[in-house]
């Protein structure tokens, strides 16, 4: 895998309910010297998530994306059908530390938001996080080298 300096591209999807901050993190993604796959939608009209889910996830396992992140209303959608790609390990989560831990034990490489339950700056926070925190390895890889079906 390219290491996040190498590759600063991000790529991100959702569906309706995640539009609105799909367009935040976007933003605030381009603020922060980050190159962005969008996968869409475009705006906030009824739409389904696997039809944006399964680019990102497509992105990150061609590696022309470092990292995910993808939004729906619960964000279980999402991480259902980006994990089902066996280069995935999406993360749902709803606050930092989860964000943190996903990464620096999971390796996660797509970050699952749920728009309906975490408010707008938790969102962005969570993305600085994970964007931001290594994955650990050592005792950490074996346990990783283990989720992937064969």
């Amino acid at each position: 895998m390219k290491e996040q300096n190498e590759n600063k591209t991000i790529a991100i999807g959702s569906d309706h309910a995640g539009y609105a901050f799909k367009a935040a993190i976007a933003h605030w993604l381009g603020r922060n010297g980050y190159d962005i796959i969008d996968a869409g939608p475009d705006s906030e009209a009824s739409t389904d998530y696997p039809d944006h889910v399964h680019p990102v996830a497509d992105a990150v396992e061609k590696e022309d994306a470092y990292l995910g992140i993808i939004l729906c209303g619960s964000g279980n959608g999402a991480a259902m059908t980006a994990n089902k790609h066996q280069g995935i390990r999406a993360a749902l989560c709803w606050n930092n530390e989860l964000a943190s831990l996903a990464r620096q034990h999971n390796d996660a490489n797509i970050l699952a938001i749920p728009a309906r339950f975490v408010p707008e700056a938790v969102a962005l926070s969570m993305v600085q996080t994970f964007l931001e925190t290594p994955f650990e390895g050592g005792r950490h890889q074996k346990r990783v080298d283990k989720i992937r079906c064969s």
